[in-house]
């Protein structure tokens, strides 16, 4: 729908990097420590990168500032804070848009001490909000691990779905596993929204 005064333009604004637990901010300099530690720490190496490979401090920051620069249509990076403390649990990314295919893939890093409690699901689906109403996506996709069936159900409760397995793709513990392609769409996107209002509406 099409916006017609800037009071609704205003209110579109002040809501679209806001969920029900979290706020997707710009990144701080103070955030950075935490995902150093996040992106080198092995027992969430293999899930977030699919390898186990620590790095020395410094590269994965120059990483997290390239992604949210926010400089040009492409992609987008924020960092992710809880609603209610005020703090710092993640990060997320979308990269990749091209006006042509007007589709861009999702990364996502919530802190080992923040998962489960619903931030990731939050998350996804504000940066969701974010890529079909701010940037105009037509699809979001991402890849994820087989064995990562925490994070399968907290996309998939954001509406993602399954859309293929790219069989025994990933070299881990000594063998190979499967790698999962899961995506949204625009459409599927506005009706599973519209689907929570209701039930929201219903309550």
């Amino acid at each position: 729908m099409a916006i017609e005064d800037p009071e609704t333009a205003q209110v579109y604004a002040r809501a679209l990097l806001l969920g029900e637990l979290v706020r997707l901010r710009p990144l701080d300099e103070r955030d950075l420590p935490h995902l150093e530690r996040w992106w080198t720490d092995p027992e969430w190496q293999v899930l977030q990168q699919q390898t186990v490979r620590p790095r020395p401090d410094g590269p994965a920051s120059e990483l997290f500032r390239s992604w949210s620069a926010n400089e040009n249509a492409s992609g987008v990076g924020f960092s992710v804070e809880s609603l209610e403390s005020g703090e710092f649990v993640g990060h997320v990314t979308l990269w990749g848009a091209t006006m042509v295919g007007r589709a861009a893939t999702l990364g996502i890093v919530i802190g080992p001490s923040h998962v489960g409690r619903g931030y990731g699901t939050d998350t996804v689906r504000v940066i969701a909000r974010y890529g079909f109403q701010a940037m105009g996506l037509h699809r979001i996709g991402l890849e994820l691990v087989a064995f990562n069936t925490r994070a399968r159900r907290a996309y998939e409760k954001a509406g993602f779905r399954v859309e293929g397995v790219r069989r025994e793709a990933v070299f881990a513990d000594g063998g190979f596993v499967d790698e999962v392609l899961m995506g949204l769409l625009r459409q599927d996107w506005e009706a599973s929204e519209a689907a929570r209002g209701n039930a929201e509406a219903g309550e």
